[in-house]
C-alpha cells in the first residue's frame, strides 16, 4: 500500500500554513516537518504575472527554506532591516503607517447604491 503510505508522509510534512496577501504578492507560511520529526519554515512569494508570449496568466514563485538553528538570527537581522526603513523613512519626514489585519472589511452602503 504505498499509495497510503505517501499520503501520510504528506499529511505529516504539512503542520502549519498561513497565507498573507499583501497588495499584488501573497505570502505562504508553511512549518514542516522532517521524517525525523524537526520542523522548518518555508516563505513562499507568489506573484501573479501575465505571460505576453501565450497570453496566460501564471504564478510566479520564490521560495525561502529557514531552519530551526536560524530563526533567531533570521529574526533579528529581519527586525534590524525593519527599523532601517522606519529610520530613514522618519528622517525624510515620512509617517510610518503600519496597518493591521483584519478579517473584516468595513462597507459603507451608500456605495452600493442602496438609498
Amino acid at each position: 500500500m504505498e499509495g497510503t503510505e505517501n499520503q501520510d508522509n504528506d499529511r505529516r510534512d504539512e503542520v502549519f500554513s498561513k497565507s498573507v496577501r499583501a497588495g499584488k504578492r501573497t505570502y505562504f507560511f508553511d512549518v514542516k516537518s522532517t521524517k525525523g520529526d524537526d520542523y522548518y519554515l518555508t516563505v513562499t512569494e507568489s506573484k501573479r504575472r501575465f505571460s505576453g508570449e501565450n497570453g496566460k496568466f501564471f504564478y510566479e514563485k520564490h521560495k525561502l527554506f529557514l531552519y530551526k538553528e536560524d530563526f533567531g538570527k533570521f529574526t533579528e537581522g529581519l527586525q534590524e532591516a525593519i527599523n532601517k526603513v522606519k529610520e530613514l523613512k522618519l528622517a525624510q519626514g515620512e509617517e510610518i503607517v503600519e496597518k493591521t489585519a483584519s478579517d473584516y472589511t468595513d462597507i459603507d452602503f451608500d456605495d452600493l447604491g442602496g438609498k
